[in-house]
C-alpha cells in the first residue's frame, strides 16, 4: 500500500503526514502573530511604461499635462478615440484621425492600433 502512495505523490511527506490536533493549531506562535501585523505601506515605485516622463508640445496640448506615463497616454488616447468614435467599423483595427489626432500622429488620415505606440514615441522626451 505505501508503494502504491509514494508511487502516486511521489514522496511527498506533508501529503502523507498524520493531520495535526487541534489543540496544537490553536496555540498561537510568534510566526502567526507577526503575520497579522500590518506591513509598512511603502511608496510605489513607478518604472517602465509607468514612470512619467516629459511629452513634447502637441502630446501635452493633447493629455492636458507636460508629463505623462506611455501607459497612461494610450489610455488617454484610447478613451478619446471611443468617446468620439473614431474607429472604422467596418475594421477596428483602424483608427480615422481628426484635426486633434493629426496633431501627434504625423497628419495620418487612418493609424492601426498597433502603430499607435511607434507614433507616440517620439512625443516622450529621453532625460539622461
Amino acid at each position: 500500500m505505501s508503494f502504491v502512495t509514494s508511487r502516486v505523490f511521489r514522496g511527498c511527506r506533508a501529503l502523507l503526514a498524520p493531520a495535526k490536533s487541534s489543540a496544537a493549531a490553536s496555540k498561537p506562535t510568534a510566526t502567526k502573530a507577526a503575520a497579522s501585523k500590518p506591513k509598512s505601506a511603502k511608496p510605489a515605485r513607478t518604472a517602465g511604461i509607468l514612470k512619467p516622463f516629459p511629452v513634447s508640445p502637441a502630446l501635452s496640448d493633447f493629455l492636458g499635462t507636460p508629463e505623462a506615463s506611455r501607459a497612461g497616454a494610450v489610455k488617454q488616447i484610447w478613451a478619446y478615440i471611443k468617446q468620439n468614435n473614431l474607429q472604422n467599423p467596418a475594421n477596428k483595427k483602424e483608427i480615422f484621425c481628426d484635426a486633434k489626432l493629426k496633431s501627434i500622429f504625423d497628419d495620418k488620415e487612418k493609424v492601426g492600433f498597433l502603430e499607435i505606440g511607434k507614433l507616440l514615441s517620439q512625443h516622450f522626451v529621453k532625460t539622461t
